[in-house]
């Protein structure tokens, strides 16, 4: 069985706040639209006070919700104890998409293959960070839109590649740095996202 493609989905203020109070603090519904399309028949990878911020089932997705907590349990979610059970309970999914909050994306950051960002143009006061994006990430796609009746801010969506990532072992023990002069750090030239 071979590792889904794991991508990050997450509005981040340029700040890098995401949150406050395990709630979000803006009115963007092109993101939420967003958010929807891009998740829409793929298991959702998220933290017990996320999922509690949502408090109900998204329809057309599976959701895998990551607690320490064993006895915890919510009609329409799986329970996984941790990254390597989400990823067992995603099964042979071909991407597992990851919304947060701020400690299950530091979590998965480093298996990441692609983030899916809206850029928030606002700097609010918060309490929860997305983590530093590494610099092996590279952008791909973007679009901005400005704030209207529907969002409260000019936001820029934003899709990141981590190119090489095709080429890393899965297992965390061992890590590779991706060369400049070689593409991959391994002869190979960098690669686009997986198809």
């Amino acid at each position: 069985m071979s590792s889904p493609l794991v991508t990050l989905i997450v509005a981040v203020a340029q700040n890098g706040v995401i949150g406050r109070d395990n709630a979000l603090i803006w009115r963007l519904r092109g993101d939420l639209r967003r958010f929807r399309a891009l998740t829409m028949g793929k298991p959702v990878v998220m933290g017990r006070k996320t999922w509690d911020s949502i408090g109900r089932p998204l329809p057309g997705r599976r959701v895998i919700v990551m607690t320490r907590d064993a006895a915890w349990s919510a009609p329409g979610t799986e329970r996984a104890a941790g990254w390597d059970d989400a990823m067992r309970l995603a099964g042979d999914a071909e991407e597992v998409m990851v919304a947060g909050g701020a400690e299950i994306y530091a979590l998965a950051l480093p298996h990441a293959d692609r983030i899916q960002l809206t850029e928030v143009m606002a700097s609010p006061e918060g309490d929860a960070r997305f983590p530093a994006i590494p610099p092996d990430f590279r952008e791909v796609a973007s679009e901005t839109r400005p704030a209207g009746p529907e969002d409260e801010h000019d936001v820029r969506f934003v899709t990141l590649v981590r190119p090489c990532r095709s080429s890393l072992p899965r297992d965390t023990s061992e890590t590779r740095k991706p060369s400049q002069e070689s593409g991959c750090g391994d002869g190979t030239p960098a690669a686009g996202p997986k198809p």
